[in-house]
């Protein structure tokens, strides 16, 4: 029999919409923008079965509650794409790119920024977990055979202890302060990814105009000193 951790204390720990079974199994579902039969799901035999609309604070609880719990090792994918947010396609990009600069490499989604996880949260995410997807399938049928599958080949627990993030609502507003998310329309994701956009480009800008009025102060200064101490020598000379 695999090699089974206790997960950390009152998993799952993030707040969300999903549906828990046994937290020993080594199986995740996630959704997406399908509503499932979560339970039926979980009595298949999966860890835990959920939705996630959105490319940022639903990632982030969907990784939290996964890292939190080291007897998960696969997560599948399957359910339908959320328009604008493509978190299925943003979540897979996060396992095999990672994040630079707080943006999702390769992910297509509208506000595909994560301000909760930090790198260790990252790695530690795509070290324990393989993906398995099924993305467009809502066939109850073809879900519970990639869980038993799963299942066959339990490799155990991820050697390492629980670990436990917190995830904050506080930033857009994309989640209810009751854990179930609230699907942004397109249209306004796409407003909120351009002005995520704009906003760090004027952070940038902001950086580069510091450094240049450095960079233009410290000439100027350096004209002067050198022009003083011309001075200086001229007049030595002179009265030499």
């Amino acid at each position: 029999m695999a090699n089974k951790k206790s997960p950390a204390s009152g998993w799952p720990t993030i707040q969300g919409d999903y549906i828990s079974g046994s937290a020993e199994s080594c199986v995740a579902v996630c959704s997406f923008g399908s509503h499932l039969d979560e339970k039926g799901i979980c009595d298949a035999g999966a860890a835990i079965c959920g939705s996630c609309k959105t490319e940022n604070l639903g990632l982030e609880k969907l990784i939290a509650n996964t890292i939190s719990n080291p007897n998960i090792r696969f997560i599948i994918f399957c359910g339908t794409e959320v328009k604008g947010h493509l978190s299925g396609q943003s979540l897979k990009a996060l396992h095999e790119n990672g994040v630079e600069g707080g943006k999702i490499v390769g992910s297509k989604g509208a506000i595909a920024f994560i301000e909760n996880l930090d790198a260790a949260a990252i790695e530690r995410f795509q070290q324990q977990v393989e993906v398995i997807d099924i993305m467009e399938s809502e066939d109850m049928g073809a879900i519970t055979a990639k869980i038993n599958e799963c299942v066959g080949k339990d490799p155990g627990a991820f050697d390492a202890d629980p670990m436990v993030i917190e995830v904050s609502d506080d930033e857009g507003g994309a989640e209810s302060t009751e854990g179930v998310e609230a699907e942004m329309s397109a249209e306004l994701a796409l407003i909120h990814a351009r002005m995520k956009t704009v906003q760090m480009m004027v952070t940038d800008m902001g950086y580069r105009n510091r450094y240049a009025a450095g960079v233009y102060s410290g000439k100027v200064e350096g004209i002067m000193i050198g022009l003083v101490i011309s001075f200086v020598l001229l007049g030595f000379l002179l009265m030499g």
